[in-house]
């Protein structure tokens, strides 16, 4: 082969967009077998060895001087297939940042000892003929190939997914190869009174309901949930429909005739061994279905025919890390240049997957208003309105409403209090004027830790021990916002002969991921939500104000979502379940959850936004860095037709001094914005500004990112 393709296209390691090229190598006699499409490489670049990745062998080069040759060969497992390369530089070019950054976040680092652990001695079947060994053989690009179903065959149990209107529709197509893109609101399970389950069609069955479909149509599946409490409860939901954990015996092996029959977890936390040995188990052919975190979007699924995103609208989809890909976008690019079947589905709605909806590009799956009624649980909103027949006790935290729908539901079984912030007092005030109390040294809040605790700085951690208001010189402290564990200390003596446990990151017992169905509070932050046995018999959601302010664009699909989450642990009103949401929140929002209506919230949201001009209704990009060098990129970067500047304007220290989008003190952020129909110009054009700025070696670093959260 090296004397027919003696030139190596690579992919190299280096994270910097003017050097964002492929770059063509010669490969040694020696590595000549061995070198193949998406195999790890060492080469020479400047002055230094990197990494790189082989994208394909080549009989000639373009390049007009003398070609390097590879430096070393890091292994021939081929963790690059051609349709992972394929993806990284759509994704690439869809977030304006540099193909290596995406491969970065879609391989795992490489794990020689999990790579060369040995198969089983059984023969595992690959097409036509038994292999044994090490390795499965496979084609030089790709996964080894599997025994599966023909396509085109029907589901055989749609299950649930027939009372949704186009769920088994979707699904069949889905099985069958089409490229369907769906988006679904699912509804809290269905139970009895007492909490008896009446069907096994909570959100995670119905997924792994899918899962077994189109993976039994002979196709695979992947499946992205925002954290690992979610993966644990759709791995049960897969162990209960017949799948197994292909990983769980710390293995990842095909059936013995061949067949890929399990799943495997894809999950950043494992840790580097198991990480690899998962991605590995895809890769080979093993598991035709992957589940995981946000890690797994890029997973290299088989014959991939199903990728699937539960609560898209989650902040954990976002990655932290350029170019700041977001797990719904790089699934929906998967399912163009894949061509899968997409499901964005989460018992909220964003307005994003609203948008694909009313664009036509997807089609809405979702339940009769019926169905919705009869699942959902009885929501009141507890505003002062409502309760102002309580006199003076109506603006109270928790109203006397709130207390007997609490024991009244502590009657039939466990009651969740959902509270926006964790601590015991996050916020204080000045107990005499009311003005924030602030840290003398660098005026971030002054929080308690406990009812005895000397007040703290939340940014800096000073104590504060003899601190007085600069305002009117008061010394004593009230209660802004009240934690999970004041609020726990207040319904512990409210409740004497009633268990309180807390569910939270920084709780000592930390997040708990189920309760017992015996009468108990359970109090919990927004995410950390327990599930219960038999369901929640009540819910509050405390303190709505606080849960629906802010002024970023995502305030309020986020305060809808952290609401429905908690809601759907609550039984039906059928069984008695009850929510209640305490203090005077958004309306919009508080009445979305009334009427249990996300859909309906979104399209709201789309409405503002198009008319606003703001996202998704347009593609942004932000520039973030010094003045002088934003303003230059600005004005040596063509815009594409539509395009509007706004800014540059300082950049916005959050907490602990800290700054967004990356910048320092002193950097300034503009935000430029296109019509969605020009929006991959726009990533171009951006792109190659900040990267022909680089290349000109400009003074000041500036920073692109595109589709920006909020522009606040």
């Amino acid at each position: 082969m090296a004397d027919d393709l003696p030139v190596a296209r690579v992919v190299v390691e280096v994270p910097v967009l003017r050097l964002d090229h492929t770059y063509d190598y010669l490969v040694p006699v020696s590595m000549a077998e061995g070198v193949t499409a998406g195999v790890r490489v060492k080469v020479r670049f400047g002055a230094q060895d990197v990494d790189g990745y082989v994208l394909e062998r080549l009989a000639t080069s373009e390049h007009e001087g003398t070609l390097r040759p590879l430096r070393r060969l890091v292994s021939t497992e081929p963790v690059l297939p051609s349709a992972s390369a394929r993806l990284c530089r759509v994704v690439a070019e869809h977030y304006a940042g540099s193909m290596s950054d995406v491969v970065r976040l879609a391989v795992p680092p490489r794990h020689a000892r999990t790579e060369d652990e040995p198969l089983a001695e059984a023969a595992v079947t690959t097409g036509d003929q038994p292999h044994t060994g090490s390795r499965p053989p496979r084609a030089p690009d790709g996964p080894a190939p599997v025994v599966s179903a023909p396509h085109g065959s029907a589901p055989t149990d749609a299950g649930p997914w027939t009372g949704l209107a186009g769920g088994e529709a979707f699904l069949r197509h889905a099985a069958s190869g089409s490229a369907v893109r769906g988006v679904w609101s699912a509804l809290p399970g269905r139970w009895a009174a007492g909490g008896t389950v009446l069907a096994d069609d909570g959100w995670e069955d119905m997924i792994a309901r899918a899962v077994r479909v189109v993976r039994d149509g002979g196709r695979g599946v992947l499946v992205v949930l925002p954290d690992v409490r979610d993966v644990d409860r759709l791995s049960r939901a897969l162990d209960a429909a017949g799948l197994r954990d292909a990983t769980a015996s710390g293995r990842t092996l095909p059936d013995d005739d061949g067949r890929a029959h399990g799943y495997v977890r894809l999950l950043a936390d494992d840790g580097p061994a198991q990480r690899y040995r998962s991605f590995l188990a895809a890769l080979r052919g093993h598991a035709r279905v992957v589940i995981g975190t946000r890690a797994a979007a890029f997973a290299p699924v088989a014959e991939l025919g199903l990728a699937v995103v539960w609560e898209d609208d989650d902040p954990l989809h976002a990655e932290q890390r350029a170019p700041y890909p977001h797990v719904r976008e790089v699934l929906a690019l998967r399912s163009e240049t894949e061509g899968c079947a997409l499901l964005v589905a989460g018992l909220g709605r964003s307005v994003e997957a609203q948008a694909l909806v009313r664009s036509g590009w997807a089609h809405e799956i979702g339940a009769a208003r019926a169905v919705v009624r009869e699942r959902a649980p009885r929501v009141r909103a507890l505003t002062r309105v409502e309760v102002a027949r309580e006199g003076p006790a109506a603006v109270a935290r928790i109203p006397s409403a709130a207390w007997r729908i609490a024991r009244e539901g502590l009657a039939q079984g466990p009651v969740l209090v959902q509270v926006p912030r964790a601590g015991y007092v996050p916020v204080t005030a000045c107990g005499t004027c009311r003005e924030p109390a602030d840290c003398p040294d660098c005026h971030g809040p002054l929080g308690l830790a406990s009812g005895s605790s000397t007040p703290q700085c939340r940014w800096c951690g000073r104590l504060a021990a003899a601190w007085s208001c600069p305002r009117c010189h008061g010394s004593t402290l009230r209660s802004v916002l009240v934690g999970s564990e004041r609020t726990a200390e207040e319904l512990g003596r409210a409740f004497t002969n009633v268990p309180v446990r807390i569910s939270g990151a920084r709780s000592a017992g930390g997040v708990l991921a189920t309760v017992s169905g015996a009468s108990a509070l359970v109090v919990a932050t927004p995410g950390a939500e327990p599930v219960a046995a038999g369901g929640y018999a009540a819910a509050l959601l405390l303190d709505a104000g606080v849960a629906t302010a802010g002024t970023q664009l995502r305030t309020r699909q986020d305060a809808v979502r952290r609401w429905l989450t908690a809601a759907s642990l609550v039984r039906p009103a059928t069984a008695g379940g009850v929510v209640a949401v305490v203090g005077d929140g958004d309306e919009v929002v508080t009445g979305a959850l009334v009427r249990w209506d996300p859909a309906g919230l979104a399209d709201r949201e789309l409405d503002e936004r198009v008319e606003l001009g703001l996202p998704p209704a347009v593609r942004v990009g932000a520039l973030t860095g010094p003045r002088q060098a934003v303003m230059a990129v600005l004005a040596e970067t063509p815009l594409p037709p539509g395009a509007t500047v706004l800014g540059p304007v300082p950049v916005t220290p959050a907490d602990g001094g800290a700054t967004v989008l990356g910048g320092e003190l002193g950097d300034v952020r503009a935000i430029v914005r296109a019509p969605r129909g020009e929006g991959r110009l726009l990533a171009a054009s951006l792109r190659a500004g900040v990267a022909g700025r680089g290349a000109r070696r400009g003074a000041g670093t500036v920073r692109l990112h595109m589709d920006v959260a909020d522009l606040v």
